[in-house]
């Protein structure tokens, strides 16, 4: 951070400090009874989370990925889908530090202004974690019927990644 944004923000927790005091809150007790809060339901998240952990370090220690990247392969490069952006399409809705290793690995390779780098950079800004975000969210107010959810972000991330291509052939002329 550089030194204006310090300042800035020294400058709001300051404020906000001298407006407690100024309408006689106890911030000190305040601000330890709002991190107590915090932690409930962040200890209500982990075994959600770490079973999401679990399951994403199996699909990618399996190779399931791999494979299904080889079944599909053949297939989308019928359609003119770009194969080379595949794992990248299979990790997104599974991984996000794994779908950013794939994406940099895609620009590495093949550059950012070439088809293959655009479609990826397109399908990275219209993909979502979707395991992750229900895992996360749902499970933070407690909604166990995830079921048609799950089924409607893969359902969208698919869509994603099948129009990518055609989005950046019809904005980039490629």
């Amino acid at each position: 951070m550089n030194r204006a944004g310090t300042l800035f923000l020294l400058f709001c927790i300051g404020g906000l400090i001298a407006f407690g005091l100024y309408k006689r809150v106890p911030v000190l007790d305040a601000f330890l009874e709002g991190a107590k809060e915090s932690v409930a339901p962040a200890i209500g998240l982990l075994p959600s989370f770490t079973g999401l952990l679990l399951a994403v370090q199996m699909l990618e220690a399996s190779g399931f990925l791999t494979r299904l990247a080889d079944l599909l392969t053949p297939y989308l490069a019928k359609l003119g889908f770009p194969v080379e952006i595949l794992p990248l399409c299979l990790l997104s809705p599974v991984s996000g530090s794994g779908s950013i290793g794939a994406f940099q690995a895609v620009l590495a390779t093949y550059g950012p202004d070439s088809f293959v780098g655009r479609t990826a950079s397109v399908l990275m800004a219209s993909t979502e974690t979707a395991f992750y975000t229900v895992t996360v969210y749902f499970g933070a107010v407690g909604v166990k019927k995830i079921r048609h959810t799950v089924l409607c972000a893969l359902c969208a991330d698919m869509v994603s990644c099948l129009l990518s291509g055609p989005i950046v052939r019809l904005f980039f002329n490629q």
